[in-house]
């Protein structure tokens, strides 16, 4: 028997609050539920495919891309708003070549592509290897006069920049900036920051006819990874004065900044800031907190933060591992490892790497030796550079050099410098020349402009009594004319970071410095001497 049809006014009714209800699906139950209730009564074969697409886009949202595409494919007619929502979901989930090929068969189906095809399609693209899919997605855009939508040119800037193109990205977002549209602005930062050219980023920011929290947020976050953390505070504090409130991604971002920074006095403020301003406290937020803490050498308060989180992420893990890693509590960082497998938790190459150094800093050559092989024989994870590289370092600083140069020269892959720079660092502490000399020689090669590596075996030479290999090696340096890079230094007072570097006079306050200076090494002096009077009264 034919299902009864509902009359239009509330067929539309009906269609609206079952939209509503999808899009509060939190289950594979609860979906399953509402499709089974809009068969029953018949109202897919009543519309226009609006409420399909809305099923198709709810099974996508949750992660099952498979029934996504299993609805899509018993449909009773086909159009371009749910060929649409299919590379929607195909575009997000994990297969980017089949929302490409389904993008293809639009044309071939009778259908033409609108403005919400190009840029599901182009997204899609930016995941795939090569450039040409999204160009010929760009030639058919072009083609059907969709290159002047904003919303194509947005996805354009985005597929560019994904793909390294930033020219590309650049000359898409000229033609259409004079539109004002912001979404198509803040592709252009994001994109200039991915191609770590923050100042661009800042030139195109200081243009922008209007800003939202999203603009100021990726400026700050760019500036943070691409490790300039005094830029992005500096933006922060801007964006107090002139820009929205700041949320949980701003708070995230300035967070991270505070952690390379070491400004522990400013991450606080800001722990404050969110609890003032009642934000969700997100795991991610959550993740930067324990980084912030970690980092600032508050290994206590970062423990208290992870154990307080209701839900954890492998991120929150690995934070925490490298955390204790880094301040050189290896055996702790191994203990939450074990704890972390024990809750089922799966590691990932950058959780390897935190325990991998956390063995590093701590010395533990065995354990090391376990965890590397526990990659393979647990996990299935074949090591990368990044992991040959720790357990070389650990080697190394454990004096076994040999041990280190075999691994180093065995291991499937090219060594960096950063390989090369710890055996020779390795080879200085326990004073081998023959493989600092080997490991100088390849330094020389991968990064000749680096003074530090030169200083290195001039003072293993120096060490060593060998006052004419030393001198040669200072009299290479001068012929190069490379000069050392000076190292800085950095205070954080009253929420703002100073930095400083040898001989640096260009602080405001620089007079003010170098006299206090003065007077503190003038104390000492005198202490010094009283101290060696003591001492010949004593004799």
């Amino acid at each position: 028997m034919p299902l009864p049809l509902l009359p239009r006014s509330s067929l539309h009714f009906a269609a609206r609050e079952l939209a509503r209800l999808l899009r509060r699906c939190s289950s594979l139950k609860q979906l399953l539920q509402v499709h089974s209730f809009i068969l029953t009564r018949g109202l897919l074969l009543q519309e226009d495919g609006a409420l399909l697409g809305d099923l198709i886009g709810a099974a996508s949202s949750l992660g099952f891309s498979d029934y996504a595409y299993l609805i899509f494919t018993h449909k009773a007619y086909p159009s371009t708003r749910l060929s649409n929502a299919i590379i929607n979901s195909l575009s997000q989930g994990g297969s980017p070549r089949d929302a490409v090929l389904e993008f293809g068969r639009i044309r071939a189906s009778g259908l033409q592509p609108d403005s919400y095809s190009f840029p599901f399609v182009l997204r899609a693209a930016a995941r795939l290897p090569g450039i040409e899919p999204g160009r010929q997605v760009h030639c058919q855009a072009i083609g059907a006069g969709f290159d002047c939508d904003v919303h194509v040119a947005t996805a354009l800037v985005q597929f560019y920049s994904a793909s390294g193109r930033i020219s590309n990205a650049r000359r898409a977002f000229d033609e259409m900036s004079s539109s004002g549209f912001l979404p198509l602005w803040n592709a252009m930062i994001a994109g200039l920051v991915r191609a770590g050219e923050a100042n661009s980023a800042a030139e195109v920011f200081e243009t922008m006819p209007a800003r939202n929290v999203i603009t100021w947020t990726t400026l700050i976050a760019g500036f943070s990874q691409l490790n300039r953390p005094k830029e992005a505070v500096e933006i922060f504090h801007r964006m107090q004065l002139e820009g929205p409130k700041p949320d949980e991604i701003t708070m995230s971002a300035l967070l991270s900044a505070c952690a390379e920074l070491g400004a522990l006095e400013l991450g606080e403020w800001a722990r404050g800031y969110i609890g003032r301003s009642r934000l969700n406290w997100t795991i991610p937020l959550n993740n930067a907190l324990i980084d912030m803490y970690s980092k600032s050498g508050k290994v206590d308060e970062a423990v208290r933060v992870f154990e307080g989180m209701k839900r954890k992420n492998i991120i929150s893990w690995t934070t925490m591992i490298a955390g204790l890693s880094l301040n050189g509590m290896g055996k702790e960082a191994l203990d939450m490892f074990n704890r972390m497998q024990q809750d089922q938790v799966l590691p990932n190459d950058i959780t390897f790497i935190a325990v991998l150094s956390g063995c590093c800093h701590s010395g533990l050559v065995q354990t090391g030796f376990q965890v590397f092989e526990i990659m393979r024989s647990r996990y299935s994870m074949e090591p990368k550079i990044e992991h040959y590289g720790c357990m070389i370092d650990l080697l190394g600083r454990g004096g076994h050099l040999r041990e280190a140069e075999d691994m180093l020269r065995s291991m499937p892959h090219k060594a960096n410098a950063a390989i090369w720079g710890s055996l020779l660092a390795a080879a200085r502490t326990h004073g081998d020349t023959g493989l600092a000399e080997r490991a100088l020689e390849r330094l020389a090669e991968l990064e000749p402009e680096n003074s530090g590596n030169f200083a290195l075996l001039s003072n293993l030479y120096a060490g060593l009594g060998r006052w004419k290999d030393a001198g040669m090696v200072r009299k290479v340096l001068r012929d190069m004319g490379t000069k050392k890079k000076r190292g800085w230094s950095s205070i954080e007072l009253n929420g703002e970071v100073c930095e400083f570097m040898a001989e640096d006079g260009s602080h405001v306050q620089s007079g003010i410095i170098y006299e206090v200076l003065l007077k503190i090494n003038g104390q000492l002096k005198v202490v010094g001497d009283v101290k060696e009077e003591g001492n010949d009264k004593f004799d």
